[in-house]
């Protein structure tokens, strides 16, 4: 399993010199069998659009799974070329809260863009996901409800060839047993750190993780590898390196891609 990180800020992209090394994209991930073109990617932020490149024109077949709708997870989606493409075939999952693509159509249709989803090209079929053991193409994926803020948010856990990976980029750090059910044992976890431990305040009043808590979690959890996402756009590259040396923490840069093997 191939995990490549095309986005990795929250809230919304950054831009700049300062931000150049970490990246500003925010939140998208594709996952691939070694060196094929992904056929899962989780979140569509605006890093999806760094995605496209790797398609060369090509259509993108396989599943997009949304962790949430916030902006920040989806911006991206018109934007994804190779599955707005004639021959694409698309099968978008999202937590359940009604129907899948009405509910979509609320930020993504006049007045607040230009076009709505059944505008995008190619073959869409939509998917109102509820938590549980699924099948997307060669990936069994678990979907858990983990509690963020502001509409049903889900952390996945992604399984194929003997190895496992947690994708949990939004959650509060009260989050534990849901957290530890995705991450048991995992290969890989990447989970989003947005806040530190001195910001707990701040971080519950968005409805998101603090890094300390993160790593302390992915240590009960006997997590194989941790990297720390969805960073503050604020965060400069400076200010990232600090708190990975601090901590001795791993934080996701955009291009980062990581070859899941199972552990000996």
């Amino acid at each position: 399993m191939r995990v490549t990180l095309h986005g990795v800020r929250g809230s919304s992209p950054a831009s700049g010199a300062r931000f150049a090394h970490t990246g500003g994209h925010t939140s998208c991930v594709a996952v691939s069998e070694g060196d094929g073109l992904p056929t899962l990617v989780l979140d569509a932020g605006s890093g999806v659009q760094r995605l496209s490149t790797q398609f060369a024109g090509a259509p993108f077949r396989g599943a997009i799974l949304l962790t949430h709708l916030h902006w920040d997870h989806v911006h991206g989606l018109p934007f994804f070329s190779a599955a707005d493409h004639p021959d694409s075939e698309v099968v978008l999952a999202q937590p359940a809260q009604g129907d899948p693509l009405a509910v979509l159509r609320q930020s993504m249709s006049p007045p607040h863009f230009p076009i709505g989803p059944e505008d995008l090209a190619g073959s869409w079929s939509y998917v109102a996901l509820e938590p549980g053991r699924h099948r997307f193409g060669g990936y069994d994926i678990s979907a858990v409800d983990v509690t963020h803020k502001g509409g049903r948010t889900y952390g996945y856990r992604v399984e194929a060839d003997g190895v496992a990976f947690c994708y949990v980029p939004d959650a509060l750090d009260d989050n534990d047993d849901a957290i530890c059910r995705l991450g048991a044992d995992a290969d890989l976890m990447v989970r989003g750190a947005p806040f530190l431990a001195a910001e707990a305040g701040q971080a519950a009043r968005f409805g998101h993780g603090t890094a300390e808590h993160a790593i302390d979690i992915a240590r009960r959890c006997r997590v194989g590898r941790l990297v720390l996402t969805h960073h503050s756009p604020s965060r400069t590259d400076e200010d990232l390196n600090s708190i990975g040396s601090t901590l001795g923490a791993e934080l996701a840069t955009e291009g980062m891609t990581i070859d899941v093997a199972a552990r000996t």
